[in-house]
């Protein structure tokens, strides 16, 4: 049974549907749905931000925390057990992410798992950053692991961290779209200019 919930709008009541709404924040839209768009910039802009709702998803914001703990679950909520980040983002002696965190998900216990699990180095941190902060991240190579902006296309394009996002195990919802449209989306929003969001 579909659920709804009641928004009052001045004296009308109005029912929409859950469903729709999850769902709608699980689609990625290709660039060609930015085609209409005559200005270069304002499209470049408007390509980032589709691109956004996965980067700015739990899946990528998990692993691109701010401090010294991964996050984890669709409410980011601070790693259990307490483990580090460590010297190289793979955890501190003793309990180096690769205790837990095999090459492949186990969905027996429910741990997430792919080659070289690790988190992002603490320059690249997503967690609590506007989507224009981070566009702006993803451009300087001090803070985006050194890579140009045509590496940044191939990362997220066939990066096996990126697209573990997408199959990402029992109980825990995937980013939206895919990885292949997001790639499609960085590599149009660097060929319009690789404009960023104001905020």
């Amino acid at each position: 049974m579909t659920r709804y919930f009641r928004t009052i709008l001045g004296v009308a009541a109005c029912l929409v549907p859950v469903t729709a709404l999850a769902q709608a924040s699980r689609t990625l839209e290709p660039p060609s749905a930015f085609a209409g768009i005559a200005d270069q910039h304002e499209r470049s802009v408007a390509l980032f931000k589709e691109a956004g709702k996965v980067l700015q998803n739990p899946r990528c914001v998990n692993c691109h925390p701010a401090g010294d703990r991964p996050l984890q679950g669709d409410d980011e909520h601070l790693h259990e057990p307490s483990v580090r980040r460590g010297p190289d983002g793979h955890g501190v002696a003793g309990l180096h992410c690769a205790t837990c965190h095999q090459a492949a998900n186990f969905d027996a216990v429910g741990m997430p798992g792919y080659p070289d699990w690790h988190l992002a180095p603490r320059s690249m941190a997503w967690q609590g950053r506007s989507l224009g902060q981070i566009c702006e991240q993803i451009k300087d190579p001090a803070r985006n692991g050194a890579r140009s902006l045509p590496q940044i296309v191939e990362h997220v394009s066939h990066g096996t961290p990126v697209a573990w996002g997408w199959a990402p195990g029992a109980g825990r919802e995937p980013a939206p779209g895919s990885q292949a449209v997001l790639g499609e989306l960085i590599r149009a929003w660097v060929d319009t200019g690789a404009a960023c969001p104001a905020n």
